[in-house]
This record gives C-alpha cells, structure tokens and sequence, in this order.
C-alpha cells in the first residue's frame, strides 16, 4: 500500500469519525498561505474592525496557520449546525444555549484522542474554536466546506451557513479535500438589503462598526445614538441577514443532537428582568453561555435600547430603576435614553427630571439632558 493511499486513508476514516460524533460536515486541508489576507489587511486599514483590536495582532499567523503552528501540516474542518428553524429573538441563535466553544472543543479533542489511537502513536494536534489568530472562514472553504456569502458568512449548499466551525490541526500528512472554488449568490442581495444598520459598505464588505453582532457583543462603550433605533430588540448578536438568505430559507434544519439546544429562558427572555440582573445573577443566569461576553454592562446597556424601541408603558418602572440604582453610568445613560423614547409619559419624563439632579457623571448626563429636549 503506498504511502498516499494511507493518508487517503486516515483521512477518510477521521472524517468518518467526526460525522460519527455529529459534526454535520468535514473536511481535510493541507496547510499553507491564506488566500484572504491581502483582503484581510484592506479591512483592517479601513478600520471596519472598530474596538476589535486583536484582529490587527498575529498578522503572520493569520497569513499563515504555520508561521503560530510550525508543526501543524494539514488540519480537519467540521462543522455543527446550531438550528436555523428557530423563531427569531432577541438572543441570536448560536447563543440561546451552551457555549459552543466548549462543546465543540470537546469534540475536537475526542477526535484527537481517536486519531493517536488510530495511528498507533502519540499524534501531535491542537483543537481550535474561534479564539485564535487564524481565518478559520478561508480554512473551511479550502476544506471544501462552502463558498463565502455576500453577507461575509460561510455558505454551504446543503446546509446554508447556520452551522459554527472548528478546526484539529496537526503534523499529520493527511489528503485534502478539494477546495471549494464556486460561489452560489448570483444577482442576490437579500442579506445586504435586509441589513438595518447599513453594515455592508459592499457585497463581502462588513463594517463591523455598524454591525448589530458587534454593537451589541463587542463594543465596550456607549452605542452611537444614530443606530439605536436601528437595532431593534435585539440584544445579543443577530441573524438578520442569515434569516433573509434564500439558502438558509431552504436547507436551514433543526440540529438532530441537541448539544446545542436553546435554554428555556433564552427562547423569549424577560428583557425587564435582564436589564435589571445584578452582576452576581448576570454570572449565574449566563453560566456557560457565549452571552457571558458582552458582560453584564453590556448586556443591560443593549436589553436598555431594546426597551426604548419596544416603547411599552410596562418597561417604564424598569428602566427608572436602572436610570436611578445602575452602578455603571454606560446604562444608566442608555436607560435615560430609552425614557426619552415615552413620548408624552409623565413617569418616564419625571424620572429622568429626577435623574438630572442627582446625576454626576458627564456622559450620563449628557444623555439624560437629550431625552429632556
């Protein structure tokens, strides 16, 4: 038996393996140059990555997976849908249930273990999700695993692009897959139209300043007020240009495993009651959940918009309270922005009265003095 009938080999039996454990799709690439850097150096220069500063760092790595693993040679991409046929919320999908870093690293790291044994020997590999310098996106389509979007997001045709990505690199020899070359979105521009925010400045061109993922995941301060209203409900990520898509319109499926269910309270969460959680019950009640990431000031500061584009007389005592008891200033400035939205309400126009005389910190007040206007 040659020595490339072997790989071939290995290679077919790991991704046999990993649909075994309920990835939904595989594939092998040999490792090299990034495609997508020269593209990636333009974005950054751009400055559409906003507050998101590690994507400038590990630029060497992120032209090349080699150059922050010098060992690795080829590398296994999977992919596991998260269930596209929920109904929307205000929590994006991926995100109503556990950690998806944790449950497909625990994947990745049982294939590794598979693979040693399989091998006979002790096999280096190194299992990643999300939280490196690499361009897991121009990995995957190498991988053969689909053709990127409009939108910027992975696409597959069996499968559309709600599914999250995980990559085992490592120093085997292993047969790739054939990259997958074509692109399947036409004259479409239904995830660009759909867009509330205006984020895409073109086809594959996401300003991620004005993305609701990023306004509401990744950005620290406060929310420019110009795209508060465009944000809606939402108060963790977004689907938006997902749900309009054609391909997820016809091949989105409810994930057959479950590891990735949504929790109850994540479906429809009381947004009253998240923007009152106290940082102890913030922990608590996101324990293990991806929404620990945009921490409980930014969580209350988003859950705060979402009630003032709700405008319902019931949120009023809430976010009085937030205005007046929330320790951080970032929320209380937005929770006076979201009374300034009751148009006419004697106790939304009170409370923020009552705000302006005890209020000390200048942004906050700034925001109170607006809603008074």
């Amino acid at each position: 038996m040659t020595q490339r009938t072997v790989q071939s080999a290995l290679a077919s039996r790991l991704k046999a393996q990993a649909y075994g454990l309920g990835f939904d799709l595989a594939g092998i690439v040999r490792l090299g140059p990034s495609d997508t850097f020269p593209r990636l150096q333009e974005w950054l220069r751009a400055g559409h990555h906003g507050e998101m500063r590690y994507m400038a760092r590990g630029e060497r790595a992120r032209a090349d997976p080699r150059e922050h693993l010098p060992r690795a040679r080829s590398a296994l991409v999977v992919a596991l849908n998260y269930d596209g046929t929920q109904p929307s919320g205000p929590i994006a999908r991926y995100a109503r249930g556990d950690d998806y870093h944790d449950v497909l690293l625990a994947k990745l790291r049982a294939l590794e273990g598979w693979l040693t044994s399989d091998v006979g020997r002790k096999v280096w590999a190194h299992a990643y999700v999300d939280t490196g310098p690499f361009l897991e996106r121009d990995i995957a389509r190498n991988a053969g695993l689909g053709w990127f979007g409009k939108n910027t997001n992975l696409l597959h045709p069996q499968l559309g692009s709600f599914f999250l990505l995980g990559t085992l690199f490592t120093d085997l020899d292993l047969t790739p897959d054939t990259p997958f070359e074509s692109e399947h979105c036409g004259t479409c521009t239904r995830c660009l139209d759909a867009c509330p925010t205006g984020a895409f400045v073109a086809p594959y061109v996401l300003d991620a300043r004005r993305c609701i993922s990023y306004l509401t995941i990744e950005l620290r301060g406060a929310i420019a007020p110009h795209l508060r209203e465009a944000m809606g409900s939402l108060v963790f990520g977004c689907d938006i240009c997902q749900e309009v898509c054609p391909w997820n319109v016809k091949f989105s499926r409810a994930a057959e495993h479950g590891v990735l269910a949504p929790r109850v309270e994540n479906r429809e969460p009381d947004l009253a009651e998240l923007l009152l959680l106290s940082e102890d019950h913030f922990r608590a009640r996101f324990s293990r959940s991806p929404v620990r990431r945009a921490k409980r000031r930014g969580l209350a500061r988003n859950t705060a918009i979402a009630l003032g584009n709700r405008c319902d007389p019931r949120d009023v005592p809430a976010l009085t309270q937030a205005l007046e008891r929330d320790p951080d200033p970032i929320v209380r400035g937005h929770a006076a922005w979201a009374l300034g939205r009751f148009v006419g309400n004697t106790d939304a126009h009170s409370a923020l009265q009552r705000a302006l005389e005890h209020e000390e910190d200048s942004s906050a007040r700034g925001e109170i003095e607006l809603s008074l206007r």
